[in-house]
């Protein structure tokens, strides 16, 4: 008998009253600030009919909204889990929404709001001050009617203010996460574009080297081999170290080592500060291809290729530079091209215009181009 592919388990649906307490946590602090605010204006407001009493008013006004608040979430609150306790009474899967969030949990708390909480706020104010304030159940005075009234108006605006913004709030986190979605399918993308890409170039240089130099072209299949094994792993996370993508480097310059022999030399300088710094796989790869195939390559004698880091302030700069043919006179740096758009693009999409690349020609009697591509440290 065959046993049944084991898989793991997705996360926990989430219930209705963890979704409200997570709702309460994370507009408190508009929340605080907002009610500070109303409960203020409500002070004087109440000091300008009668000119005097400001303190009074405050202390009123903070405990009749304290305990409107507080009524009103602990409603739903309750409506939540009531919510949560039918749903599993009747054998369904927990969820975050139920007649205890929206409209549906709102409407019975500012309900429970408006009987409570000015009732229990100015019992708490007396209870603060000594003092023995009018029933507000029987609306005898101007002033308990007032009170009634703005407690009522108050607490009507403060729930459409805060329901209004916990509606945006929550639009924005799904805009900000589509945002990010999209972007992590589009560096997929030009990820899953740039691994042919390079085994192509690869494969092309092997073919040639068959005709000519079988010996050598076996040897180049055997470092082909341990290089993809060691690339294609790497090359499924989203960042590895800076010293892993210097050793891929390395092994790819390698490959062109046996095709190229001494007409190749390498140099790579990576600072041990820097070597467990996080960066995308295969960045550097399309520049060093660059190196090779339109200054290397197309020069007689060969030279020299460097790839090199360093840190600047908060900025990682990486630069492979060759003393290649380099670019003619008069001809602009290179801005297009497989290589190059695909570095710009993922660091667009990764950095946004916090990063940069730069093509230019070498100031260095030998000639030659570099590369010079800036990030900021860290993760994106």
């Amino acid at each position: 008998m065959t046993a049944a592919p084991l898989t793991a388990p997705g996360p926990a649906p989430t219930t209705a009253l963890a979704a409200a307490m997570a709702r309460m946590r994370r507009r408190a602090a508009r929340t605080t600030v907002f009610m500070v605010a109303l409960c203020l204006s409500i002070a004087l407001l109440l000091t300008a009919f009668d000119h005097r009493h400001f303190e009074r008013h405050l202390l009123y006004s903070f405990a009749i909204g304290m305990c409107c608040y507080t009524s009103m979430e602990a409603t739903r609150l309750l409506l939540a889990w009531t919510n949560d306790r039918l749903r599993q009474a009747r054998g369904l899967a927990p969820h975050e929404s139920g007649f205890g969030s929206g409209w549906r949990g709102i409407g019975p708390a500012l309900l429970v709001c408006m009987l409570v909480g000015p009732v229990a706020g100015t019992a708490l104010g007396d209870l603060l001050t000594g003092a023995q304030s009018p029933s507000l159940l029987r609306l005898e005075s101007v002033s308990t009617r007032i009170t009634v009234a703005m407690t009522i108006v108050a607490s009507v605006a403060s729930v459409f203010v805060l329901s209004m913004m916990e509606r945006l709030s929550g639009a924005r986190a799904q805009a900000e996460a589509a945002q990010r979605q999209a972007a992590e399918n589009q560096l997929k993308l030009l990820e899953s574009q740039l691994e042919p890409h390079m085994l192509f170039n690869t494969l092309a240089n092997l073919r040639v080297l068959i005709a000519l130099d079988p010996a050598r072209a076996q040897d180049m299949l055997d470092r082909l081999i341990a290089f993809l094994r060691a690339t294609l792993s790497a090359s499924r996370t989203g960042s590895h170290p800076l010293s892993a993508e210097f050793d891929r480097i390395g092994d790819y310059l390698a490959l062109m080592g046996v095709r190229m022999g001494p007409r190749l030399q390498v140099r790579l300088d990576l600072p041990a500060p820097l070597r467990d710094l996080p960066v995308p796989p295969l960045l550097l790869q399309p520049l060093v291809e660059n190196a090779i195939k339109h200054g290397l390559e197309p020069a007689l004698a060969g030279g020299v290729i460097e790839v090199a880091a360093r840190r600047e302030g908060d900025e990682l700069v990486l630069q492979v530079s060759d003393t290649g043919v380099g670019l003619a006179a008069g001809e602009p740096p290179r801005e297009s091209g497989f290589g190059l758009t695909q570095v710009r693009e993922r660091l667009a999409t990764l950095h946004g215009g916090r990063a940069s690349l730069v093509l230019e020609r070498t100031t260095a009697p030998s000639g030659g181009t570099r590369a010079t591509l800036r990030l900021p440290i860290g993760a994106p």
